[in-house]
């Protein structure tokens, strides 16, 4: 009798986790069936790559799917879109599963849970009891639909950004690159995960480009006529909002399975807890966004979610369920938080520690930020970029590196999260080998000169 693996969830995670159970099983010689449920109607699709389809750079969503539902059931998977999970029991191994013809029960051998996340909706957003037409988040390729015909349009919106963070900002530049009106209110300040005066830069970038951007608001309410938003109070000033953009955070979904698994299986943000081989508990697995990882910097648990680590924690987890994590050839070691992004010409990356958590940790830190050009000053290409290197006094030890500037700075972190992941010191990345031309680089690359500072001042 085939071995039945359920995944329920059928993006990145879960379709990398099924693929690669297949090819495993031909691979081994092994029998399985292998269940794919995904409540909507779409599979592999790119969220990262939505905002970027909503600001007009992306001509149609047929190019952010990597791989259509056909596609893979052309493959061997048992793929059943539009049916959603509403109960699990894991004591009986099976789950109830709701479609257009009505409620089915379903069992499985090993359940691999890949639901990701679902965004963060604050009271406010919901003044009678639904959403307002014009308010919601941007979270699934429907949302991403919706977006695109609401920005898509001639006349120019009053469009409200609420949250600071990564989908906050691009969903602001491409509500600027539409030719909207744009307000961004940041709970805290812009991007906090980064230092002050890089996060500065952030902000004055966005002002520049006429952007409204206001540090520690307070979202009160929403004005609502016809059932559409018209406006949204904060601290007490009424702004105009033809459109509000929720970008306030994500939560893990892991509703249906997590009271029954044991507490230490389950992090405080909700996401389940999986090994190197996307293993939680007994005959559940996990990936995605619904779970957490290994920090490879501090060794702890943390909430990470990006679609890199969903596509690699699938792969390796799809391996373990048929092979068994004794034979499994790959493993999903962990995570740095390694993120980029853009607002217009400013690019951002950051990866590792900032200093705020490092100190929380007890680590002694010495950081400095220093600024240069992302090319010899002399070339045309020539921008403005800052960087800032944390490392531990004593050790050495490299800890996080942040970047801020014109084009091609943000991928520089990438340098720095190799030394991260394999460990090494500030003085590692001062004297690595790294490419120089004067269109793309210095002679002393400026990544190279923040480690080399940082290092001097550790002495």
């Amino acid at each position: 009798m085939s071995r039945r693996i359920l995944v329920v969830g059928g993006d990145a995670a879960g379709m990398s986790a099924a693929n690669q159970a297949l090819r495993t099983a031909e691979h081994l010689g092994e029998d399985v069936l292998v269940t794919v449920l995904e409540r909507t109607g779409h599979t592999s699709y790119s969220a990262c790559g939505m905002p970027y389809w909503v600001a007009g750079d992306v001509d149609d969503v047929s190019e952010l799917i990597a791989r259509t539902p056909e596609q893979h059931r052309a493959a061997g998977i048992d793929l059943r879109t539009g049916t959603e999970v509403v109960s699990v029991d894991l004591a009986a191994r099976s789950v109830q599963a709701r479609d257009g013809d009505g409620t089915h029960r379903i069992e499985f051998d090993e359940l691999v849970w890949a639901t990701g996340a679902s965004p963060v909706m604050p009271a406010w957003t919901r003044p009678d009891g639904a959403l307002p037409h014009g308010v919601l988040p941007l979270n699934d390729l429907d949302e991403g639909a919706a977006w695109l015909a609401l920005l898509a349009v001639d006349e120019q919106l009053d469009v409200v950004v609420v949250g600071g963070g990564y989908i906050g900002v691009e969903m602001a530049e491409a509500a600027v690159r539409r030719g909207h009106r744009v307000t961004l209110l940041a709970r805290s300040r812009v991007l906090k995960g980064l230092d002050t005066a890089l996060g500065d830069d952030v902000t004055a970038a966005m002002k520049e480009a006429g952007v409204d951007v206001r540090a520690g608001a307070n979202v009160q309410s929403l004005g609502v006529a016809a059932g559409r938003v018209t406006s949204i109070t904060v601290d007490g000033e009424e702004v105009p909002a033809d459109a509000v953009v929720v970008a306030t955070g994500i939560t893990p979904n892991t509703d249906l399975v997590r009271d029954q698994l044991p507490a230490a299986a389950v992090g405080a943000s909700r996401g389940l807890r999986a090994d190197q081989h996307g293993h939680v508990h007994g005959h559940v697995w996990a990936a995605g966004d619904c779970a957490e990882v290994r920090h490879l910097v501090t060794g702890d648990w943390a909430y990470l979610p990006l679609g890199t680590h969903a596509n690699k924690q699938g792969r390796a987890l799809g391996e373990a369920v048929v092979a068994g994590p004794e034979r499994s050839r790959w493993s999903f070691p962990g995570a740095l938080g390694t993120v980029v992004t853009r607002f217009e010409g400013c690019e951002v990356g950051h990866t590792g520690l900032a200093r705020g958590e490092a100190e929380l940790l007890g680590l002694d830190v010495v950081e400095l930020v220093t600024r240069g050009t992302t090319a010899s000053g002399y070339m045309p290409e020539a921008e403005p970029i800052a960087i800032k290197v944390t490392a531990e006094r004593g050790t050495r030890r490299l800890l996080g590196v942040q970047v801020v500037g014109g084009a091609g700075a943000a991928k520089r972190v990438d340098a720095a999260a190799a030394v991260l992941h394999l460990r090494g010191t500030v003085d590692d990345l001062a004297w690595m080998d790294l490419s120089y031309a004067p269109p793309l680089a210095t002679a002393w690359e400026v990544l190279q000169v923040a480690a080399r500072r940082v290092a001097e001042r550790l002495g």
